[in-house]
């Protein structure tokens, strides 16, 4: 994408960037080519609108993207992005176009088809239905929203990571960058807990809903990100009707 960005790491290859002010300067030029991402926060902190504006931005630059949606109907988060970023006039030409494609899928689905609960049988036939649904337009920038589904569906902790290691290797051998959301029990940062997921996710990205006063202030941290430097500060952030706005002031690399 073209876009101009102060101190952008030249040690990688190639990196895709996000296309969102301030976050592609946090990053030194954006994400990593095949990296699989975690985008993590709290109810309201806009990991969802966060990654559909990332999908938006490629597509326009010619990246053909899908959004698997585990939890909303894709009318539903077509209506949702339209409400919240209306000056984004094209997402409808984007979809019609297949630039993106925009997916209803996940295990209570597959589980009432399957007649079964959610395990790795039936998790194994979810991962082919994302990925069919990745080669209908040949996608490389992939959205899973969200993992929280599939943590609550697993029968146990084992299950889970050694799904999310099958999700991953899959989104490696059909080499797609991947934004994959979670769901966080607290938007503060005192009360965040690494678990499994931190560990074997590429990069992890961490919004914020701090508390101060009468009011609460989003802000978002780059846990780490594989392949890249990138800032180790906290940066605000705000949801505009052109999208999201990151302030960054520099940062420490």
């Amino acid at each position: 994408m073209e876009k101009t960005i102060k101190n952008i790491d030249k040690t990688v290859a190639k990196k895709i960037a996000t296309g969102i002010n301030g976050l592609d300067e946090m990053l030194l030029g954006g994400i990593p080519v095949g990296n699989q991402i975690l985008i993590a926060g709290g109810p309201g902190a806009g990991k969802t609108l966060l990654s559909l504006e990332i999908l938006y931005h490629n597509a326009k630059n010619g990246i053909p993207s899908s959004f698997i949606a585990f939890e909303e109907t894709s009318d539903q988060l077509i209506i949702n992005f339209k409400n919240a970023f209306p000056e984004f006039k094209d997402i409808d030409d984007l979809i019609k176009n297949k630039m993106i494609i925009i997916a209803n899928q996940g295990p209570s689905t597959r589980s009432t088809e399957e007649g079964s609960d959610t395990n790795l049988y039936v998790f194994g036939n979810i991962i082919l239905d994302i990925e069919n649904t990745i080669l209908s337009n040949n996608s490389k920038l992939v959205v899973i929203d969200s993992v929280s589904l599939l943590k609550l569906t697993m029968r146990n902790k084992t299950d889970y990571r050694r799904a999310m290691v099958l999700l991953i290797s899959n989104m490696r051998r059909l080499n797609t960058t991947t934004l994959l959301t979670l769901e966080l029990p607290s938007s503060e940062r005192k009360d965040l807990k690494f678990t499994s997921e931190f560990f074997i996710f590429d990069g992890v990205i961490i919004l914020y809903q701090i508390g101060q006063e009468e009011k609460r202030l989003l802000s978002m941290e780059i846990i780490k990100m594989r392949g890249t430097n990138h800032s180790l500060v906290f940066s605000p952030y705000e949801i505009t009707s052109n999208g999201f706005k990151v302030f960054t002031m520099g940062g420490e690399f």
